[in-house]
């Protein structure tokens, strides 16, 4: 496929929500054809589905990362960079996007053998095994309960970061959910 048209190198993310996200919309913010989506995907869905999933391919380079992360900088810091990164207005348009489409979250499911959603529940796994590796490090307490605290901080995360009626709050608003969220867990200045 020609560069220029590849699914992650076309504009979605100034289409008016899920219901305006059409092949026509699409084709038309990335100044090509309509009949250039469908010359490489068999339809649209087709097409959503290799979008979703480059841009989930992603997050494990973000995962990486954070694993990597581990054991310098405090906690708190690596999870509120994660989490303002990982809830950009992409990835809030994809959790939209697949929510609001049954024929992308079939698809979505076929292509990957986890049946959780998309993003949120892959930023989970994320959360957890960053956090599994800070405690092994000490900077988490050993009893800290993780199999929770990655859920509700992703969920958190999410819910702060989502909102659109106004600006995405700054990093220290962050970092404040992340600091509560980690109280009872972290021993001491390692947060």
């Amino acid at each position: 496929m020609p560069a220029g048209h590849r699914p992650h190198d076309w504009p979605v993310r100034h289409c008016t929500g899920p219901s305006g996200l059409t092949s026509r919309a699409v084709t038309t913010e990335a100044g090509v054809a309509k009949g250039v989506l469908h010359r490489y995907f068999a339809d649209f869905d087709t097409f959503l589905t290799e979008f979703v999933l480059d841009r989930m391919a992603r997050i494990d380079t973000q995962a990486a990362a954070l694993q990597q992360a581990a054991g310098t900088g405090t906690v708190a810091d690596n999870l509120t960079g994660l989490l303002t990164e990982l809830f950009g207005s992409v990835a809030l348009a994809l959790i939209s996007l697949i929510v609001s489409r049954h024929e992308l979250r079939g698809r979505l499911r076929q292509a990957r053998p986890d049946p959780r959603l998309p993003i949120p529940s892959d930023a989970t796994t994320m959360i957890a095994s960053y956090l599994a590796a800070e405690r092994d490090l000490g900077r988490i307490a050993v009893d800290a309960d993780i199999d929770a605290l990655a859920p509700m901080l992703v969920g958190t995360g999410h819910l702060l970061l989502a909102d659109r009626e106004t600006e995405p709050p700054d990093g220290p608003a962050v970092r404040k959910v992340v600091t509560i969220a980690l109280d009872s867990t972290a021993p001491g200045p390692s947060r």
